[in-house]
């Protein structure tokens, strides 16, 4: 599913619901439309869910718990993240990045077309709000070295061991 910024939303439509999991509590957040952000939460934080939350964000919730499970690879619910034309078509093809395998920074650049663009594509990786979902901890660093990840380079190495079935680094 391709991230979008179609049909912005009020911050105050937002609600918030949370699920635990193999690398922590993660917060879903989104409205009645789209899911807006998959984020790994801190136990500081510690925020409170939205009490009769909308159907979808229960979907989501569902559809990580499979993730989790093995028996999803890819996510099907509506999403949206704020972000410029680049930031979309960086997002988007993190979703191309098949289940289990991993490109390069470089290779993403490639592929939105403009190979000096590679610390553009890390910054951008960097501000994915769609943890898991647009899989931006599939990208590793040439040499297949595991390099920054917003919510821990820990949190990045289990889910592609999760992936792969096994230890890769």
């Amino acid at each position: 599913m391709q991230p979008s910024t179609a049909g912005a939303h009020s911050i105050m439509d937002e609600q918030l619901i949370y699920i635990n999991s193999p690398v922590g509590r993660i917060a879903i957040h989104g409205t009645a439309d789209h899911i807006t952000a998959v984020l790994f939460e801190d136990e500081a934080q510690q925020h409170v869910a939205t009490p009769g939350a909308a159907p979808l964000l229960y979907t989501a919730a569902q559809q990580l718990e499979e993730y989790f499970s093995k028996t999803r690879k890819t996510f099907d619910f509506p999403m949206q993240q704020p972000g410029t034309d680049f930031q979309q078509r960086v997002w988007q093809q993190l979703t191309t990045i098949p289940f289990g395998e991993t490109i390069t920074y470089l290779a993403l650049a490639k592929r939105v077309g403009n190979v000096k663009s590679i610390r553009a594509v890390g910054t951008t990786n960097g501000k994915n709000a769609l943890a898991i979902v647009v899989p931006c901890h599939r990208v590793i660093g040439s040499g297949g070295v595991l390099t920054g990840y917003a919510g821990g380079l820990w949190r990045k190495q289990w889910l592609l061991d999760h992936e792969k079935g096994g230890l890769l680094f």
